[in-house]
């Protein structure tokens, strides 16, 4: 997959994963590993150029005698997404057109 649509899907899920309930980076990594695989270091500088493009905040909170660092999506985190999604159409109507071209080609 090319690099920047795959960089782009992954923030994507990173934020997806913020929608409901606040969460922490390992969290983060578990809640999306059924769909993409991703490593630390993959997804804490997509934490960090998400959090400059104000798509999601964070703050720290204490947990078990030591602080976690916990993001939360912003209302530009959410437009992103909705701005994604209308996109993603887009670009599966031509997937389709693609794939019937080839099943009877």
């Amino acid at each position: 997959m090319k690099i920047q649509l795959k960089k782009g899907l992954l923030d994507i899920c990173v934020l997806a994963s913020l929608v409901e309930e606040d969460s922490y980076g390992y969290k983060l990594i578990q809640n999306t590993k059924e769909i993409v695989e991703m490593s630390e270091s993959t997804l804490y500088p997509i934490l960090r150029r998400l959090e400059e493009n104000k798509y999601l905040t964070s703050y720290t909170k204490e947990h078990n005698g030591r602080l976690r660092k916990y993001y939360s999506i912003t209302d530009k985190g959410r437009e992103h997404i909705y701005e994604f999604l209308d996109e993603w159409k887009d670009m599966k109507r031509i997937y389709d057109f693609i794939m019937e071209r080839v099943k009877h080609g």
